[in-house]
């Protein structure tokens, strides 16, 4: 038994790439975590794919360093976590947005693959109606796919970034979640999701965590935070918890290191300002 996994879930994650529902919290504590985003967004604007909220924003901070949350994710790496990348990923009723099949490390720059997982948390309730994420079991053993870039409109991925020659969806699973419930997933598994065409929104948080020892092939001074453990290994420039809401230290970090990351993402795309801005730094 792990620390929030049992051992049929553990095998699961290594055998299909993901696992699910994980449950993290309870549903009306979920509501209370929306409540406070809901909130945010009218006070300050949307944070849809805004990149590391969890720098500057105590919500996203608290969510990200969750007992059970980081409990489920040991249970998979081990006890040294560091939060390398997060988002919240949100579908407006109707607003025909959708992410295709991709895989995660196609772009990150980041490995060995082992050392990589990543979290899907529902704030809402996450199915086929409202767009939840898909994926095929089994499909992170065939190694790095060939990608094509897209840039498609209404694509939430940086690039738009698609399994080139598509993929066989027969096999796909809906990754159903009820609010308070996460997935794992491996970053190479092929996933993606549908739009939504529900009347709520779909909500989500989005987290990549990384043990110490993996690095950034393709960026120089990449920042990642410690949430448990030790790093020994220093491969990450360490990232500071904010200690307020939007507090000006932590946008001018924030800022930084999605100007940084931002080259890395979109490197040989000859992409211009105006698609690069899909995937941005909090301000």
């Amino acid at each position: 038994m792990g620390r929030h996994l049992n051992e049929a879930q553990v095998r699961a994650y290594h055998h299909d790439g993901f696992v699910f529902p994980v449950d993290i919290f309870t549903q009306a504590e979920a509501a209370a975590y929306r409540a406070r985003l809901e909130a945010s967004e009218a006070a300050h604007g949307g944070v849809n794919y805004t990149m590391k909220p969890y720098l500057a924003m105590t919500l996203a901070d608290a969510l990200a360093h969750n007992e059970a949350l980081l409990d489920a994710v040991e249970d998979i790496l081990g006890p040294d976590l560091l939060i390398w990348d997060g988002a919240f990923i949100i579908k407006e009723p109707g607003d025909g947005r959708f992410v295709s099949w991709h895989q995660d490390l196609t772009y990150w720059g980041i490995g060995p693959a082992e050392g990589v997982v990543s979290v899907w948390l529902a704030l809402s309730h996450a199915w086929p109606e409202n767009g939840c994420m898909r994926a095929v079991p089994g499909s992170h053993r065939s190694g790095v796919l060939a990608h094509d870039d897209t840039f498609g409109e209404g694509n939430l991925l940086s690039r738009g970034q698609t399994i080139a020659g598509g993929l066989d969806e027969s096999a796909a699973v809906d990754i159903v979640l009820a609010p308070g419930q996460m997935s794992l997933h491996h970053g190479l598994v092929a996933h993606g999701s549908n739009p939504n065409t529900a009347n709520e929104r779909r909500i989500g948080f989005n987290l990549q965590f990384i043990r110490p020892e993996v690095r950034q092939m393709h960026m120089d001074d990449d920042s990642a935070m410690l949430a448990r453990g030790r790093d020994a290994c220093g491969n990450f420039r360490p990232e500071p918890r904010p200690s307020a809401d939007f507090a000006p230290q932590s946008l001018a970090f924030a800022r930084d290191i999605g100007e940084r990351r931002q080259k890395m993402l979109f490197r040989g795309s000859g992409a211009d300002a105006a698609k690069k801005d899909r995937y941005r730094a909090i301000d």
